[in-house]
């Protein structure tokens, strides 16, 4: 099986096609393992789309499908960009489909329409005898947002699986800490859904963002700071969310076919 290893700020991804015979499930959760498979915090697959110039899969190193994924979805289009160059894509998703603009190519940038962010509410969590008041967004995927003082001492391996699976969350929920540095710029702590700790998550940085602007600590424009690196976030009230950010390949390989089968279900 071919695959190509990916990044959108320190985000990474294993994305392949051929999944025919496969549970993929089964094969994320084999794929993203970083001892046993490739490693990756999660798996894109490119397939082609009736209504698109393709489809976007993700699945989380739990196997679980996401709704959508913000560093995935520019790292498929670089994907899409090597297979066949073109400034711009349309991108089918679970959430719709998305339109991708590729904004340079040294290095590497994409700027995507996120849509419109739904279901904006305070929400008040109870949680270990305190209350957490957050800010809950959706880009199609959940998230709930917490503004800090100082996000370098969150504890966010223990808060962060806590709220993730929070009875207040059925579906579980990605969580953001984030510390507002001006009225353009933010810096954001995140755990993912399913992946636990990552570099960043880009529907995360458009969440944060919603929330930053609907709470009156920052302008439309908004500069995301994650511990991978930066994004670029707009919020057009009558356009949709947009997010600009590079994406890398870092490596391309096959993974041996008959370990695949000794490890999997077919």
């Amino acid at each position: 099986m071919h695959f190509v290893k990916s990044h959108g700020i320190g985000n990474d991804f294993v994305i392949i096609e051929d999944t025919e015979g496969y549970d993929i499930s089964e094969l994320a959760r084999l794929l993203c393992d970083r001892h046993f498979g490739v490693g990756s915090d999660g798996l894109l697959i490119y397939e082609e789309s009736p209504e698109a110039d393709f489809r976007m899969r993700m699945f989380n190193p739990d196997g679980s499908e996401a709704e959508m994924c913000g560093n995935g979805i520019r790292c498929i289009t670089l994907y899409a960009y090597k297979k066949s160059p073109k400034r711009s894509f349309k991108v089918e998703t679970k959430i719709g489909v998305l339109d991708c603009e590729v904004t340079s190519t040294q290095p590497f940038k994409v700027r995507v329409n996120m849509g419109q962010p739904k279901d904006i509410r305070s929400h008040l969590l109870q949680m270990d005898g305190e209350i957490f008041k957050l800010t809950l967004v959706s880009m199609g995927n959940p998230h709930a947002v917490k503004f800090v003082d100082d996000v370098s001492v969150v504890p966010l391996r223990e808060l962060g699986p806590k709220i993730e699976n929070h009875p207040d969350f059925p579906n579980r929920t990605n969580v953001e800490f984030v510390q507002v540095v001006d009225r353009g710029h933010i810096v954001v702590r995140v755990w993912e859904r399913g992946a636990g700790e990552t570099l960043a998550c880009g529907s995360g940085a458009c969440a944060v963002a919603v929330a930053s602007i609907v709470n009156n600590y920052t302008d439309n424009l908004v500069e995301v700071t994650l511990p991978g690196g930066k994004l670029n976030i707009e919020w057009d009230r009558d356009k949709g969310i947009f997010m600009e950010g590079p994406a890398e390949e870092v490596f391309s390989g096959r993974i041996d076919d008959e370990y695949l089968n000794s490890r999997l279900r077919r």
